[in-house]
C-alpha cells in the first residue's frame, strides 16, 4: 500500500507507469485532471491491475466540465459525493476483490 499525493501530471503518470509492477489496484482522485488529462488516461490504460477513480464531492453537482472523466474509460467503479470516506470505501473494495471476498 502506498500513498502519492502530486500536483504535476507527468509525475503522477510515472507513478501509475511504474505502478504496473508493484501494485494490483490503483485508487486514483485526479483533482481536475479528471477532466483534461489524456496522459493520465493513457498511463491507466497499460496498468493491468483495477483502478478505482474517486471524487471527494458529487462532480455531476458541480460545473458542466466536470461531468466529464477521461478516468472512467478505464476504472472499474466510481466514488463520489462521500467526503474522505471515498478513500475507505474504495481501500475496501480493493481488500475484498483481492482478498476473493467480492
Amino acid at each position: 500500500l502506498e500513498f502519492v499525493q502530486s500536483n504535476v501530471e507527468g509525475e503522477l503518470v510515472n507513478f501509475i507507469q511504474d505502478a504496473k509492477k508493484k501494485f494490483d489496484g490503483i485508487i486514483i482522485n485526479a483533482a481536475a485532471y479528471t477532466h483534461t488529462s489524456i496522459a493520465i488516461l493513457d498511463a491507466l490504460k497499460i496498468f493491468k491491475g483495477i483502478v478505482i477513480e474517486i471524487h471527494i464531492t458529487n462532480i455531476h453537482s458541480r460545473e458542466e466540465f466536470r461531468h466529464h472523466s477521461f478516468i472512467s474509460k478505464v476504472a472499474k467503479g466510481i466514488i463520489a459525493g462521500f467526503g474522505q470516506e471515498s478513500y475507505l470505501m474504495a481501500l475496501d473494495y480493493l481488500y475484498k476483490i483481492n482478498n476473493k471476498k467480492v
